[in-house]
């Protein structure tokens, strides 16, 4: 099945809900260029704090990004750039739909309306620096290996750099550590990533935690991309890793034209010893659509399902595609739980999110605010939605589009699937949490 779809439209004819439960609509209550048209904007007084929130974390000398932000020196040259990167949303990297679905996140570095609008007027005065003692106190950064969860209690690093070559297909590494887990561990946050220019050719490198020796493949654990920070879970919520458990990295790397060492690293921080968390959180695949099928200078919707087997909360979403991905809308189909229904299926839907514009540079997860965290019951499917952009509108692309583009693990194959992070619930706790949103509901609507 073929289809287009536009920017900013909720996709497929999919049907958005707001319940208290799932769904919230975020609507600008005026533009931000309003806001800010009477006013003097200077780099020092509105633009540096803006950076430092939302883009020195990678615009930095060391990290991943190809220029630093830090100084009115460094950001000048750029400054049209960056307002047409800002205007256009390319970054920061934060591709969710802004007026569909779920809106409040955790660690969310997405400029608001009247950011961009600062950005837009500073650089049509002439990009003017200010007085220098508005200048805000610079950011302190360690060094380029920081970890954003905080200072661990683990660090779990590769024996060795792995060489890739400058040129050649994709690699496929898989390298196995074993690192002395005594007893049973409980996990509050992960932290995945590369040491070196490593980022720069890991299309991902997930760890899995391999409980049983005749088992080999292993339970999954955790996923580094490019964009991705750590996980870090809601209270009193945890990872766990059993006695004995090995960990095996599983490393996609393409070849850039130069020659790396790709060395990766884990932290962990875990919970007190003898203390167990009351929910253990994990992540999977839904909606995996496996037999892809997408012709030339077409764009190919495709659909996935999960039925959840019990009642849950969905603490993060990330869509995750290859280059020819175009974009991702996650609903919940609710099960229909009337006894007079005329029909089966679902009784309602919510759509929770869409991202209308995938960036293939960016695996960015999407972690949910605890008040507004997916609440699901028993038996609600979780309806994934995929477009795969086989055209030249597709700036991703590494093929030429006029090419039929099957599924597969090369970058240049598709794949469509979304991870979704979660706990189960027992019947009594899912139904005390809706009482508290309905309840929470109900006193902000009469506010």
């Amino acid at each position: 099945m073929s289809s287009t779809w536009k920017p900013g439209v909720a996709l497929g004819g999919l049907i958005l809900l707001v319940t208290s439960a799932v769904a919230v609509i975020h609507v600008s209550a005026q533009s931000g260029s309003q806001g800010v048209a009477a006013r003097q904007v200077t780099f020092t007084k509105d633009v540096a704090p803006i950076l430092q929130r939302a883009c020195q974390n990678c615009h930095r000398p060391g990290s991943m990004a190809p220029m630093s932000l830090l100084t009115y020196e460094d950001v000048r040259p750029w400054a049209r750039s960056i307002n047409q990167k800002v205007s256009n949303r390319e970054m920061p990297p934060w591709f969710i739909e802004r007026h569909v679905g779920i809106q409040k996140f955790k660690n969310d570095p997405s400029l608001s309306d009247d950011e961009i609008a600062l950005i837009g007027k500073w650089v049509d005065a002439g990009a003017p620096m200010g007085n220098p003692a508005d200048m805000p106190a610079p950011r302190q950064f360690s060094d380029q290996n920081k970890w954003v969860m905080g200072t661990p209690d683990v660090i779990i690093k590769m024996p060795k750099p792995y060489k890739l070559d400058a040129t050649g297909p994709d690699n496929f590494v898989n390298v196995l550590v074993d690192p002395g887990f005594k007893e049973d561990v409980y996990v509050s946050a992960i932290e995945t990533k590369p040491l070196g220019n490593g980022f720069r050719v890991i299309h991902h490198a997930t760890t899995q935690m391999v409980e049983d020796d005749s088992d080999s493949s292993g339970v999954f654990f955790n996923e580094y991309a490019i964009g991705k920070e750590a996980d870090i879970f809601p209270p009193n919520a945890g990872r766990l890793i059993k006695a004995g458990s090995k960990v095996l990295w599983n490393l996609h790397l393409h070849p850039d034209g130069e020659a790396t060492d790709v060395q990766v690293e884990m932290a962990l921080k875990v919970f007190p010893k003898g203390q167990q968390p009351k929910y253990v959180e994990f992540t999977q695949h839904m909606g995996d659509m496996s037999d892809l099928d997408l012709p030339g200078s077409t764009v190919t919707r495709t659909d996935g399902y999960f039925r959840l087997p019990k009642p849950a909360m969905i603490t993060a979403f990330q869509p995750h595609m290859h280059a020819v991905g175009g974009a991702m809308c996650i609903e919940a189909l609710y099960p229909d739980v009337r006894a007079d229904s005329a029909r089966p299926g679902a009784a309602r839907t919510d759509t929770i999110n869409c991202v209308s514009h995938f960036n293939f540079g960016w695996s960015t997860t999407y972690p949910y605010a605890e008040e507004v965290a997916p609440l699901l019951p028993t038996g609600t499917v979780i309806h994934v939605t995929a477009w795969s952009d086989n055209s030249p509108s597709n700036k991703f692309l590494q093929t030429d589009p006029r090419n039929w583009i099957g599924s597969g693990q090369r970058t240049i194959d598709g794949m469509a699937f979304a991870w979704m992070s979660l706990f189960y619930l027992d019947e009594a706790d899912y139904q005390e949490r809706i009482k508290v949103r309905q309840a929470t509901a109900s006193t902000q609507n009469q506010q």
